[in-house]
Protein backbone atom coordinates (compact mmCIF):
# COMPACT_ATOMS: atom_id res chain seq x y z
CA UNK A 1 0.00 0.00 0.00
CA UNK A 2 1.29 3.28 -0.96
CA UNK A 3 2.73 6.04 1.99
CA UNK A 4 1.17 9.14 1.08
CA UNK A 5 3.36 12.31 1.32
CA UNK A 6 1.68 14.70 4.32
CA UNK A 7 2.26 17.83 2.45
CA UNK A 8 3.36 19.11 -0.78
CA UNK A 9 3.58 22.94 -1.20
CA UNK A 10 2.79 25.21 -4.57
CA UNK A 11 4.65 28.30 -4.29
CA UNK A 12 3.38 30.46 -7.03
CA UNK A 13 1.19 33.85 -7.67
CA UNK A 14 -0.50 31.89 -10.81
CA UNK A 15 -3.78 31.08 -9.78
CA UNK A 16 -4.36 29.13 -13.03
CA UNK A 17 -1.30 27.02 -12.46
CA UNK A 18 -1.88 26.59 -8.88
CA UNK A 19 -5.02 25.04 -10.35
CA UNK A 20 -3.52 22.88 -12.77
CA UNK A 21 -0.45 21.70 -10.84
CA UNK A 22 -2.84 20.75 -7.78
CA UNK A 23 -4.95 18.90 -9.89
CA UNK A 24 -2.14 17.01 -11.50
CA UNK A 25 -1.47 15.62 -7.99
CA UNK A 26 -4.31 15.47 -6.80
CA UNK A 27 -5.14 12.59 -9.66
CA UNK A 28 -1.98 11.00 -8.62
CA UNK A 29 -3.37 10.64 -5.35
CA UNK A 30 -0.23 10.96 -2.96
CA UNK A 31 -0.58 13.36 -0.65
CA UNK A 32 -2.77 14.25 2.04
CA UNK A 33 -3.13 17.93 1.15
CA UNK A 34 -1.60 20.44 -0.77
CA UNK A 35 -0.36 24.21 0.25
CA UNK A 36 -0.91 26.75 -1.85
CA UNK A 37 0.93 30.32 -0.99
CA UNK A 38 1.67 33.07 -3.85
CA UNK A 39 4.37 34.10 -2.77
CA UNK A 40 7.75 33.79 -0.71
CA UNK A 41 7.05 35.35 2.18
CA UNK A 42 3.63 33.61 2.41
CA UNK A 43 5.30 30.13 2.19
CA UNK A 44 8.15 31.51 4.84
CA UNK A 45 5.69 32.56 7.29
CA UNK A 46 3.67 28.88 6.61
CA UNK A 47 6.84 27.04 7.27
CA UNK A 48 7.89 29.14 9.76
CA UNK A 49 4.79 28.26 12.38
CA UNK A 50 4.32 26.01 14.79
CA UNK A 51 0.70 23.94 14.15
CA UNK A 52 0.45 21.63 17.55
CA UNK A 53 4.05 21.97 18.43
CA UNK A 54 5.29 21.01 15.08
CA UNK A 55 6.38 22.62 12.14
CA UNK A 56 5.04 22.19 8.66
CA UNK A 57 7.53 20.53 6.87
CA UNK A 58 6.47 19.45 3.37
CA UNK A 59 8.01 16.81 1.96
CA UNK A 60 7.93 18.44 -1.88
CA UNK A 61 7.88 22.08 -2.87
CA UNK A 62 7.15 23.41 -6.11
CA UNK A 63 8.84 27.07 -6.91
CA UNK A 64 7.92 30.00 -9.14
CA UNK A 65 10.70 32.23 -9.74
CA UNK A 66 8.84 35.49 -10.51
CA UNK A 67 6.36 36.48 -7.71
CA UNK A 68 5.55 39.54 -5.69
CA UNK A 69 7.20 40.19 -2.55
CA UNK A 70 9.06 37.78 -2.35
CA UNK A 71 10.82 35.77 -5.89
CA UNK A 72 11.85 32.36 -5.79
CA UNK A 73 15.39 33.39 -5.53
CA UNK A 74 14.72 35.32 -1.92
CA UNK A 75 12.64 32.82 -0.83
CA UNK A 76 15.91 30.14 -1.50
CA UNK A 77 18.28 32.40 -0.20
CA UNK A 78 15.82 32.99 3.11
CA UNK A 79 14.87 29.26 3.04
CA UNK A 80 18.64 28.76 3.73
CA UNK A 81 18.54 30.82 6.92
CA UNK A 82 15.73 28.85 8.67
CA UNK A 83 16.48 26.56 11.43
CA UNK A 84 16.94 22.68 10.37
CA UNK A 85 13.51 22.60 12.28
CA UNK A 86 11.86 24.72 9.71
CA UNK A 87 13.39 23.47 6.62
CA UNK A 88 12.36 19.91 7.01
CA UNK A 89 13.41 16.98 4.84
CA UNK A 90 12.49 18.79 1.50
CA UNK A 91 12.45 17.66 -2.10
CA UNK A 92 12.38 21.57 -3.76
CA UNK A 93 11.48 21.62 -7.32
CA UNK A 94 11.72 25.33 -9.41
CA UNK A 95 9.18 25.48 -11.75
CA UNK A 96 8.96 28.05 -13.98
CA UNK A 97 8.23 30.24 -17.38
CA UNK A 98 11.58 31.49 -17.11
CA UNK A 99 13.11 30.68 -20.36
CA UNK A 100 16.39 32.93 -19.17
CA UNK A 101 19.38 30.61 -19.11
CA UNK A 102 20.95 32.51 -15.93
CA UNK A 103 17.68 30.96 -14.22
CA UNK A 104 18.60 27.86 -15.29
CA UNK A 105 22.45 28.31 -14.55
CA UNK A 106 21.67 29.53 -11.06
CA UNK A 107 19.04 26.64 -10.19
CA UNK A 108 21.94 23.99 -11.46
CA UNK A 109 24.32 25.18 -9.05
CA UNK A 110 22.28 25.49 -6.41
CA UNK A 111 22.30 22.05 -4.44
CA UNK A 112 18.72 22.49 -2.59
CA UNK A 113 16.56 22.84 -5.99
CA UNK A 114 17.04 19.03 -7.54
CA UNK A 115 15.26 20.11 -10.68
CA UNK A 116 14.16 22.75 -13.21
CA UNK A 117 11.48 22.35 -15.04
CA UNK A 118 9.04 24.30 -17.31
CA UNK A 119 5.29 25.14 -16.68
CA UNK A 120 3.02 23.83 -16.00
CA UNK A 121 3.57 20.31 -14.44
CA UNK A 122 2.21 17.60 -16.10
CA UNK A 123 1.15 14.15 -15.11
CA UNK A 124 4.32 12.42 -16.68
CA UNK A 125 6.79 14.69 -14.70
CA UNK A 126 4.97 14.75 -11.78
CA UNK A 127 5.13 10.88 -12.01
CA UNK A 128 8.91 10.66 -12.73
CA UNK A 129 9.37 13.56 -9.25
CA UNK A 130 7.61 11.04 -7.32
CA UNK A 131 9.41 7.85 -8.74
CA UNK A 132 13.10 9.29 -8.23
CA UNK A 133 12.43 10.94 -4.65
CA UNK A 134 9.28 9.48 -3.03
CA UNK A 135 8.79 5.48 -5.00
CA UNK A 136 6.53 4.76 -1.31
CA UNK A 137 3.61 7.29 -2.20
CA UNK A 138 3.32 5.19 -5.84
CA UNK A 139 0.47 2.88 -6.36
CA UNK A 140 1.86 -0.56 -6.97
Amino acid sequence: MPQKLKRILLIDDNDDDNFIHSRVIRKADCAESIIVKNNGQEALDYLTTLDDGEYPGPELIFLDINMPAMNGWEFLDAYKALDREQQGEIILVMLSTSVNPDDHARAEQDEDIVEFLSKPLDAKRFQAILERFFPQALAD
